[in-house]
């Protein structure tokens, strides 16, 4: 075998070999001759990356091989490569596919022993998945820097307890600037008392929400709420540390506690806090041999202030009521109020009953000394029940019902003074009870009716309208009357369900009237000012009305004269029912305390002269005057005057004679069910 062909397949062999190896390296290789910089040599990925095959791009110029995008792209690194330097630099590639990727290009001169230019190596490695990896990591450290930078939760890093890293809301929180922080370590920051926490914290690695206190730059403590956690960077664990000023949270989980436990008029415990309190109280004096007491106050003329001057002034009064009570006690003892114008007081660690007497009449006198409120003096007196550990009984429930007893003892013998416990009274509260739930299962079980009583002009006895009067139908006592419980339902939380049900029949049954072709009258419904008092009375009667399908124009509403005296009650109620039609009604009037201004503010219809002055009409002189003055008061202010209890010819002569409108009574007619009144509307 001949030398040449020998050596022809040595370097045939050693092209292969390169072929071989080139094709199967990750890298895209290349050879460009200097002068007109067309290809020599491409392995496989090289030159398909740019659509072509290893046969097909030799000889191709480099603008011919990669487009005329990556022309202009790498065209100032090729003229570098040309003046012999060496160059690197990273671009994007769009595959034929149209896949884009990332590439890292090494362009490295190739020279002969004379140091001249013979070609360019071309090395392109695919960095996609770098790329992508660094931006990730970009992103994900944009996106921290604007949580930091958007959060209003303080945020910090550190390393061994140094903080290393802060958010600017961490900065507003604690008060101090970016330099002061940085380097500072942690605890530093913490209140004395809870950096042993925060310390067993980071060393535990905890990871649970926890309350503490930390100290701002200018010394005054912040509660706040800190959540821990772990984080790799790298090499290094860090900490992230999430600081919540829950400064307002506590303050608010504050008032919460304060108002569960306390009167918000008064400021005194409330009924829960004094149960809570008399436990304790009564547990060491069982332990000490001592004696407590429970005292149980009810302001005695208290609904009459409220409604004569007003729900603003009776709160007024029960405020210096409670702070004339405290004055009174030690600091050993509580009051409480209950609601209303109840209060309770426990007196404790004292040696005989007379001492817890001594007590209430001091009480009594402080409570009944003149306050003035609105300008005028007034005087609250009270009744006081009292029972007494362990003679009373030993549990804190005994205790308070048995002074309550006591209480309605002292009420129904006098009032102004107090009474201790005696068994025998006990039955009075079963009594107030059993008849609080007879009334209450009256209201369930729909015994209550309406009676209907006319009312007719004084001039030609024509019948002008009705009022509706409710009675209770009771299962054993027959028809009762109003007297008996309306007040009662005032006082035990029953009269709204009552006067619910007044109006909605009675706007039911005057409709009833009307479509059965009845003259169409306005009917007359009492409200009671613990209705005005509460809210929503005119909601209530906008509802009937509509469900009903009674206009507003045939209902009268009558409520009491000093009810006026409340105008933050009143005005906007009265406003609201005059808007829906209803006509207004002051009953009893002459009766009550009440200025005329009032009369003239408001928008009242009509004026309804008090019986207890037409009784009399024939041999009473003041009554005479008293009932012409309001009938000539109704006349200026044009209002209508009707006139009650209307039960003799003579009375009825005397109110034509002076001018009034309307009348009802005896001789107008009783109060009757509906079946009997449409008979007489009939006739």
């Amino acid at each position: 075998m001949s030398t040449a062909s020998s050596d022809n397949r040595r370097d045939q062999g050693r092209e292969t070999l390169l072929r071989t190896l080139a094709d199967n390296v990750p890298a895209m290789i290349a050879y460009y001759e200097p002068k007109n910089l067309r290809c020599v040599f491409a392995n496989e990925r090289y030159a398909e990356a740019y659509g072509w095959s290893a046969d097909s791009i030799i000889g191709k110029t480099v603008r011919e091989a990669i487009g005329e995008e990556a022309w202009r792209m790498i065209a100032p690194q090729v003229e570098r490569v040309l003046k012999g330097e060496k160059v690197e630099y990273v671009r994007p590639m769009t595959l034929p596919n149209g896949e884009r990727r990332f590439i890292e290009v090494n362009l490295v001169p190739h020279f002969d022993e004379q140091a001249q230019l013979l070609g360019a190596f071309v090395l392109v490695t695919d960095i996609t998945r770098h790329q992508l990896a660094e931006q990730a990591v970009r992103d994900s450290e944009e996106r921290m820097r604007k949580f930091f930078a958007a959060t209003n939760e303080g945020i910090f890093f550190h390393k061994n307890g140094i903080i290393t890293d802060v958010n600017e809301a961490l900065l507003a929180i604690m008060g101090y600037t970016r330099e002061e922080m940085i380097g500072r370590y942690g605890l530093e920051v913490m209140a004395p008392e809870w950096r042993q926490t925060a310390a067993e914290n980071m060393r535990a690695g905890g990871e649970e929400p926890y309350e503490a206190e930390a100290v701002h730059k200018d010394g005054h403590r912040i509660a706040v709420e800190l959540v821990g956690k772990n984080l790799r960077m790298g090499e290094e664990t860090f900490r992230l540390v999430l600081l919540r000023d829950i400064t307002a949270r506590k303050h608010a989980e504050a008032r919460i506690q304060y108002m569960a436990h306390h009167d918000m008029l008064t400021g005194l415990p409330n009924r829960a806090y004094l149960t809570e309190r008399l436990t304790t109280i009564l547990a060491l004096a069982r332990r000490h041999g001592t004696l407590a007491a429970i005292m149980f106050i009810d302001l005695d003329n208290f609904k009459t202030v409220n409604e004569s001057l007003g729900h603003h002034v009776g709160d007024v009064l029960l405020k210096e009521v409670a702070a004339r009570i405290k004055e009174v006690l030690r600091e050993a003892d509580m009051v409480s109020r209950l609601g209303g114008d109840e209060f309770l007081v426990i007196l404790a660690d004292f040696a005989a009953p007379e001492d817890a007497a001594k007590v209430a009449d001091k009480l009594l006198q402080v409570i009944s000394a003149p306050i003035a409120l609105e300008g005028a003096q007034l005087s609250a007196n009270a009744s006081i029940g009292i029972s007494v550990f362990p003679r009373d009984g030993d549990n804190a429930d005994d205790l308070i019902r048995h002074a309550d007893a006591a209480m309605y003892s002292a009420k129904e013998h006098g009032r102004g003074h107090s009474r201790f416990y005696s068994p025998g009274l006990a039955d009075d509260g079963a009594e107030t009870l059993a008849r609080e739930t007879s009334l209450r299962q009256a209201v369930q079980r729909g015994e209550f009716v309406l009676f209907y009583q006319p009312q007719l002009s004084v001039g030609d006895l024509r019948l002008t309208g009705i009022e509706a009067l409710v009675r209770w139908r009771h299962p054993e006592r027959g028809l009762i009357d109003p007297s008996e419980f309306i007040e009662f339902a005032e006082t035990h939380g029953l009269i709204d369900e009552i006067g619910q049900y007044v109006l909605r029949e009675a706007c039911r049954q005057n409709k009833a009237w009307q479509a059965a072709g009845f003259a169409a009258l306005p009917i007359s419904v009492n409200v009671s000012a613990v209705q005005f008092r509460r809210g929503g009375l005119v909601a209530g009667v906008k509802r009937v009305l509509q469900e009903t399908g009674l206009e507003g124009r045939y209902l009268e509403l009558e409520l009491t004269e000093s009810l006026l005296m409340d105008k933050d009650v009143v005005g906007e109620a009265l406003t609201g029912l005059r808007a829906l039609g209803v006509k207004i009604t002051i009953d009893d009037f002459g009766t009550g305390y009440s200025s005329l201004g009032y009369l003239k503010r408001y928008p009242i219809d009509k004026l309804k002269i008090d019986r207890s002055f037409i009784d009399d009409l024939g041999t009473d002189a003041d009554d005479r005057a008293i009932a012409t003055a309001i009938i000539n008061l109704a006349k200026t202010l044009k209002l209508t005057a009707l006139a009650e209890g209307v039960e003799r010819q003579e009375q009825l002569d005397f109110l034509r004679a002076h001018g009034c409108d309307e009348f009802q009574g005896y001789l107008a007619g009783n109060p009757v069910a509906a079946e009997e009144f449409s008979a007489f509307a009939r006739a």
